[in-house]
């Protein structure tokens, strides 16, 4: 079988969750007997006299083309964002010299509707892996400007006034010196509002036009499905996990009583550093330590803030990014591992691969995260945001270190990446029978 495989990134030079989950989907089909190219955005900015220009890389064995973008160039930056005409050129162009039999879109972020009709003119069957609220929300976290969470039933009158949140303050100040600034912002806001209600159109249309899309957790499922995705087409598949070799239970501490706490991912406001943070300054003679792995280079300004607020905290340890390899090594020097997230995360590889390597988890009461840890069976859930409830938690397995013995025994099994493997390989020999019984 031959599959095209297209995210809106790519490692080496993007380690999200999405990207990874590519990286594993495209090595384990060509593992079996399967021949697979990537395809994937590597810059928006790029500084090129063409709308678009490509490279072909190799990357531990994966075939890539990666595209740079020069968003400078664009006719409508904001259309072009979800529907590229450079895009849908290249996916026709890539698939006349590659011929795939199937096309697997992962996510949909800067490729969205552009390479989905590329694919259904070609006639090729679509599958599409969600990973966040991207087609419906151009934030993609469903998190307003203002830091609350958006209702789940998109409103493009709602999405433009959030929109425009982000400059609030600032339009303030100018219309109290240009008398009818105001006036003219909302008459562009209105013709915002027709344009993201454009979007949301073209980009639902677009999704309903594949075979199968899926969703990792029913959460996610359940929000695309309230949004107008075809039921018939929709469905549930959970993401697998590759169990570290070494990933046992962690044993002990590094000092006896001391709880170590985890952080996994991106240093970012709306992952919740900020709420353990916060939550440790609320416990200032706990026996904890909190160990804080992830990438510090995409929010500086964040990073600083909470280095110069809890710097002085010597129980707080800024670990830095970490090779995936070393992953059994981390979870296996920390007891528990924290998800304060604010946004709706649908299905984070972070609690997935802590339960496989035998730790559990507190996480925020939220989408797909509260779908994950049930509230005392293998992890404990706090109100999303709240740092005093998040410490009074801590509070709980610091007082009762038997409650943590009773969390671990309650870790449920996960899902093997062989396992998630079989079922879409078995997905993508299911839509190649449809195509095939559609011609016959």
């Amino acid at each position: 079988m031959r599959i095209l495989l297209a995210v809106h990134h790519f490692p080496p030079d993007h380690t999200g969750g999405a990207e990874w989950r590519a990286y594993r989907t495209a090595r384990h089909m060509q593992e079996r007997g399967h021949t697979v190219r990537v395809v994937c955005i590597r810059r928006l900015d790029a500084d090129q006299d063409s709308d678009l220009a490509w490279t072909d890389d190799i990357f531990q064995e994966v075939h890539i083309r990666r595209l740079d973008l020069n968003m400078e160039r664009a006719a409508d930056s904001f259309v072009w964002q979800y529907d590229h005409p450079a895009v849908s050129r290249q996916v026709e162009e890539l698939i006349r010299e590659f011929q795939p039999d199937v096309f697997h879109l992962v996510g949909g972020y800067l490729l969205g509707s552009a390479a989905i009709h590329a694919v259904r003119r070609a006639g090729i069957p679509l599958v599409v892996s969600l990973t966040d609220f991207w087609y419906f929300c151009p934030r993609i976290t469903l998190l307003r400007s203002d830091g609350g969470l958006s209702p789940t039933l998109v409103d493009p009158a709602r999405c433009a006034g959030c929109l425009a949140g982000q400059h609030r303050r600032y339009y303030r100040w100018l219309n109290r010196h240009l008398p009818g600034f105001m006036e003219w912002i909302w008459r562009r806001q209105t013709g915002q509002i027709s344009r993201l209600r454009e979007r949301f159109s073209t980009l639902r249309d677009a999704l309903n036009q594949a075979q199968v899309v899926i969703a990792p957790s029913r959460f996610l499922q359940s929000v695309y499905l309230q949004n107008g995705i075809q039921l018939g087409i929709l469905r549930h598949s959970r993401q697998g996990v590759a169990i570290p070799p070494s990933g046992q239970p962690a044993e002990g501490s590094t000092a006896p009583g001391v709880l170590r706490l985890g952080i996994m991912g991106q240093v970012a406001w709306h992952k919740g550093v900020h709420v353990i943070l916060e939550a440790l300054h609320h416990l200032p003679g706990a026996k904890v330590e909190l160990f804080i792995h992830g990438d510090e280079t995409k929010f500086p300004a964040y990073v600083r803030r909470l280095r110069r607020q809890y710097g002085k905290d010597s129980r707080i340890h800024w670990m830095g990014t970490y090779p995936r390899s070393r992953l059994a090594q981390i979870f296996g020097n920390v007891d528990v591992l924290v998800i304060p997230s604010l946004w709706y995360e649908n299905s984070p590889n972070a609690i997935l691969e802590a339960f496989a390597c035998g730790v559990p988890v507190i996480a925020s009461n939220l989408g797909g995260m509260a779908e994950l840890v049930q509230d005392g069976r293998g992890g404990l859930l706090f109100a999303p945001g709240n740092a005093r409830d998040l410490a009074h938690q801590v509070e709980r397995l610091i007082a009762d270190p038997a409650l943590l013995t009773r969390l671990r025994e309650g870790i449920p099994p996960v899902r093997t990446v062989e396992d998630e493997m079989d079922e879409l390989e078995a997905t993508y020999r299911e839509v190649l029978d449809q195509q095939a019984g559609m011609k016959s």
